[in-house]
C-alpha cells in the first residue's frame, strides 16, 4: 500500500487542549488570519505547486485545511503547520472523518520548526502556504537557508507589494529581492485580490513561486554567504547614498571604496538598487 493509504498522525506542541466539539472559530488578528474563501485562487496555487506522486508537501498556515485536503489528493504526503491550537484540532477532526491517511498536521510555529525531524518525509519537498504578511521575509530566509534540506520549490501568498519588491530587477532592487534571487528564481504566478481572502485584508495578495532553488550561486562564484551579506546590508543601510559613500567604511575609506567600485565596472555614484546579483559579486571579488 501507498504512504497516502497507510499513514495519518497528528502532533500537538504546547499542551494544546482537546478536539474542538463545535466547528466555530473566529479569526486571531494577532496571529494574521485571513482565510482564502475562493475555490479559483485555491486551484491556482495548486496549479502553480504543479505537484505529482513523487512530491512531499511542507504547509504554512494550514488554517481551515481546505487548501490542505486539496494538497493531499496530488501529493504523497503533506506536513501541515498550524500555530492555532484550535485550527489544528479541528484539522484533526475532519481529517479522521474524511478518512485522509496522508497528513501529518503539527502545532507549533513554523519559524521553530526543524525539517531535519522529518527528514525522510521531507527529501523532495515543496514549500506552500496562504501565509501571514508578517511572516514573509523571516520564513523566507529560513528555508532559502537550510544548509540540508531546503525546499524543492516555494509557493506562498504574499502581500502584492512585496511579492513584487521580491522580483524586482534594477533600477529597483532592494534587500529582500537580493536574498531570495541569490537562491533561487522568483515570479509572480497569480495576482489574488483582496475579497478572496475572509475577513477581507486592506491589501492585495499575489502568489509567489521560487524555483530552482540552491546554494549554487555561492560556490558558482567561491564567495561566501555571510560577506555577500554583510556588503549588501551595509549598503543598503544607506540606500539613499551612492555606493562610494554607503561603502566607505565597510572597505575603509573612501578613496578606497571609489576604487573597488570602478574595478568591478561600476560608477561611484552607483546606488545599491541599481546593481544586479553579478554586480555584487564583482564588487565582493575586488
Amino acid at each position: 500500500m501507498s504512504a497516502r493509504q497507510t499513514w495519518f498522525t497528528i502532533e500537538i506542541i504546547n499542551n494544546t487542549p482537546a478536539i474542538l466539539k463545535k466547528r466555530r472559530f473566529s479569526p486571531n488578528k494577532l496571529l494574521g488570519q485571513n482565510f482564502l474563501i475562493s475555490r479559483k485562487f485555491r486551484q491556482k496555487i495548486i496549479e502553480a505547486a504543479n505537484l505529482s506522486p513523487e512530491d512531499s508537501v511542507l504547509e504554512v498556515g494550514a488554517g481551515d485545511g481546505t487548501l490542505t485536503f486539496e494538497i493531499a489528493k496530488f501529493a504523497s504526503s503533506v506536513i501541515a503547520i498550524e500555530k492555532d491550537a484550535k485550527l489544528a484540532s479541528l484539522l484533526q477532526e475532519i481529517a479522521i472523518e474524511r478518512k485522509i491517511k496522508n497528513i501529518i498536521i503539527i502545532n507549533g510555529d513554523i519559524l521553530k520548526f526543524a525539517p531535519k525531524k522529518f527528514a525522510e518525509k521531507l527529501k523532495n519537498y515543496k514549500l506552500i502556504g496562504n501565509i501571514p504578511y508578517y511572516l514573509t521575509s523571516r520564513l523566507l530566509r529560513k528555508f532559502l537557508e537550510e544548509e540540508k534540506l531546503k525546499p524543492k520549490e516555494i509557493i506562498l501568498t504574499v502581500q502584492k507589494e512585496v511579492a513584487e519588491r521580491i522580483t524586482a530587477i534594477p533600477p529597483h532592487m532592494n534587500i529582500l529581492a537580493l536574498s531570495v534571487q541569490i537562491y533561487g528564481k522568483p515570479e509572480i504566478m497569480e495576482k489574488i485580490p483582496a475579497d478572496a481572502f475572509w475577513p477581507k485584508p486592506k491589501v492585495d495578495s499575489a502568489i509567489i513561486k521560487i524555483s530552482e532553488i540552491s546554494d549554487d550561486f555561492f560556490a558558482k562564484n567561491k564567495i561566501e554567504q555571510k560577506n555577500f551579506f554583510s556588503l549588501i546590508k551595509t549598503a543598503f543601510s544607506k540606500k539613499r547614498k551612492t555606493l562610494a559613500n554607503s561603502l566607505s567604511k565597510y572597505f575603509g575609506d573612501k578613496k578606497t571604496a571609489e576604487e573597488k567600485i570602478k574595478k568591478a565596472g561600476l560608477h561611484k555614484t552607483a546606488r545599491p538598487e541599481e546593481l544586479n546579483l553579478e554586480n555584487w559579486v564583482k564588487l565582493l571579488l575586488q
